[in-house]
């Protein structure tokens, strides 16, 4: 096997072992808007199935929770007066929407994946099942893990945490629009991305990394996050591959 790996259009020689063999990631909805103001731009969802290939391709595992955000907002719309548990419902509704869009985009490149729902929809999804999820991640298969957990007021980030825990993922990585974790909103002067958190300082400063269950769970675990800017190319192979990109939060500052 050669020892380069090509980065787009790049091509680096560096070691082609991965850090982690297995990975859960948290991909937002929002992350397929694009320049969309609702629903999946195709574009999107098939540089993003390109760059999971790149990773699939060096022997990562990889489950996705993905969100619904770009479709419909559960808690938004419990806060105009909808019931939330039934406004949660529709929010797991829109996560399944996004993860055939992803689906078939991972498909259109040679992929092969399955979509697991935590709400049963069996024309379109597998139900969630643990080990079954286990072994197609041995398989090599991509899993998406759609519907949340499936149960309302759990939020997909919380989702994110207990399927990585459950799948015995290494680390979540956590694909956002911005470089990482600011000690104020990034685009204000002054505003310092931090390289290192712990999850008791991300939750005594409020910083909204993930929401407290997800943190508290993470940080009971010993479970690293890495939240990173997805909308530069190549940064999920990075991030597997160790490079210092984004920020890190874990139990300790130093391991």
């Amino acid at each position: 096997m050669s020892n380069f790996i090509r980065l787009g259009d790049d091509v680096r020689k560096r070691p082609m072992k991965p850090k982690y063999k297995r990975i859960l990631l948290k991909l937002s909805g929002e992350a397929l808007l694009g320049d969309r103001e609702y629903g999946v731009d195709t574009a999107v969802s098939v540089r993003i199935a390109k760059e999971i290939k790149e990773i699939v391709d060096i022997g990562v595992q990889v489950a996705i929770v993905i969100g619904g955000g770009n479709i419909f907002r559960g808690y938004a719309a419990s806060e105009n007066g909808m019931d939330r548990a039934t406004a949660d419902y529709m929010g797991m509704l829109a996560t399944c929407m996004n993860a055939l869009a992803l689906q078939d985009a991972l498909e259109k490149i040679g992929v092969e994946n399955r979509v697991m729902s935590s709400i049963d929809m069996h024309q379109i999804a597998e139900p969630y099942i643990r080990r079954k999820a286990v072994s197609h991640l041995e398989k090599g298969r991509v899993v998406i893990l759609a519907a949340g957990s499936g149960h309302p007021y759990f939020t997909t980030d919380t989702t994110a945490v207990l399927r990585a825990l459950e799948l015995h993922a290494e680390i979540v990585l956590k694909a956002t629009k911005v470089d990482g974790i600011y000690d104020r909103h990034p685009k204000e002067e002054g505003a310092k991305l931090y390289s290192i958190l712990t999850f008791s300082e991300a939750l005594r400063k409020e910083l909204r990394v993930m929401d407290a269950t997800a943190l508290a769970l993470c940080k009971e675990n010993d479970l690293q996050i890495l939240v990173f800017n997805m909308l530069k190319d190549n940064n999920i192979q990075k991030a597997v591959m160790g490079e210092k990109i984004g920020t890190v939060v874990r139990t300790k500052l130093v391991s």
